[in-house]
């Protein structure tokens, strides 16, 4: 059997009353008695009355829906993102509809059409590690499509962006393992293009040079995707391995680098911290239980899901176009376990 929904025509032939004194009641009008606002409410609520969204839509001209792009839904970085977007949607009556780019140009391209065409009213997008060029956005954006910058963000185009302190959160960990006796640190990074990326890569230089150490560029590797192809990191890892010189220790500048690199050390036998320390990205909730336990920089993601879609539904809402944007920069939090810590011979 066909479900239908129940309809304004449902009540009015149940109540004996018009279809236009159902719909006023049902939006508060001062016309309407309360003692008949209570009746076809209590009714309505009987039978699971719900407004029909596509006739919401068309008379307020917005569809009470927004579209989220990322990078992938199993990562805990962007799942917690997720739940600080829909924590804020479901309170101020928003449907969101999740799309995955998994690292990919070509998806993200198709999600973001995807969403425009099916009318959401505006979209938050963290940019894959495939995408150095944004027309497929900066399109939409000057059509008028509201859209908000959460993690990666583009520069180039003006709206607003929410992420942490990417600098902090490289300069702080390299610093750390630096204080723990580690004397050559490599970073496994994203795609070089990424902000995120020149960020991180900005602090951890910072805090070799302000140690007095030497930046040396054969260890730094990147990973295009970002740690979600393995062989992409063990190609990495093999690489600095190689080096004459190798390295102690590693800085690992996102979740699924950090992961990665815990899961090549374990395939080559490899002792954390013994012969390789680490401090990475990471906000998988069982780092701590791990053997050993990670050092990791955490980041305040709920927060900036939270930010992010506070941000858009008002710019969504806002009857004159915004001009003055925001640019919020949260804080990371450095947590220092077991894997940092060089053991004393």
């Amino acid at each position: 059997m066909k479900y239908e929904a129940a309809k304004l025509k449902d009540i009015s032939k149940a109540l004996g009353l018009s279809v236009s004194t159902i719909s006023r009641a049902l939006h508060d009008s001062h016309e309407i008695s309360e003692a008949t606002k209570k009746m076809v409410r209590d009714y309505a609520e009987s039978i699971n009355y719900r407004p029909n969204p596509i006739a919401v839509s068309l008379r307020e001209k917005r569809t009470r829906s927004i579209g989220v792009i990322i990078a992938e839904i199993a990562n805990s970085f962007f799942s917690q993102i997720i739940n600080g977007i829909e924590s804020v949607a479901f309170i101020k009556g928003y449907n969101v509809i999740i799309t995955q780019s998994l690292e990919s140009y070509e998806r993200e391209l198709n999600n973001i059409n995807f969403l425009a065409s099916h009318s959401v009213d505006g979209c938050l997008i963290t940019v894959s590690t495939e995408t150095s060029n944004y027309d497929h956005i900066t399109k939409l954006y000057k059509n008028g499509f509201p859209v908000v910058f959460f993690d990666r963000v583009v520069e180039e185009i003006k709206t607003h962006k929410i992420s942490i302190d990417n600098f902090k959160g490289a300069y702080d960990a390299t610093t750390e393992l630096i204080k723990c006796g580690f004397k050559r640190i490599a970073m496994l990074a994203n795609a070089e293009h990424l902000s995120i990326t020149q960020e991180r890569l900005a602090g951890y230089k910072k805090a070799l040079t302000d140690a007095g150490c030497a930046v040396d560029n054969s260890l730094i590797k990147y990973c295009r995707h970002g740690g979600m192809i393995y062989e992409e990191v063990e190609q990495s890892m093999n690489e600095a391995m190689q080096l004459s010189n190798t390295p102690d220790a590693f800085f690992a500048a996102s979740d699924k680098l950090t992961t990665n690199f815990v899961r090549y050390c374990t395939a080559k036998k490899i002792k954390i911290p013994d012969e390789l320390g680490l401090i990475g990205f990471s906000n998988l909730d069982l780092t701590d239980l791990l053997v050993p336990s990670l050092s990791v920089i955490r980041q305040p993601a709920f927060e900036m899901g939270r930010i992010a879609t506070e941000l858009l539904i008002k710019t969504i809402e806002a009857r004159r176009p915004i001009v003055d944007f925001e640019r919020k920069i949260l804080q990371p939090e450095l947590l220092i376990r077991e894997s940092s810590k060089k053991r004393k011979k």
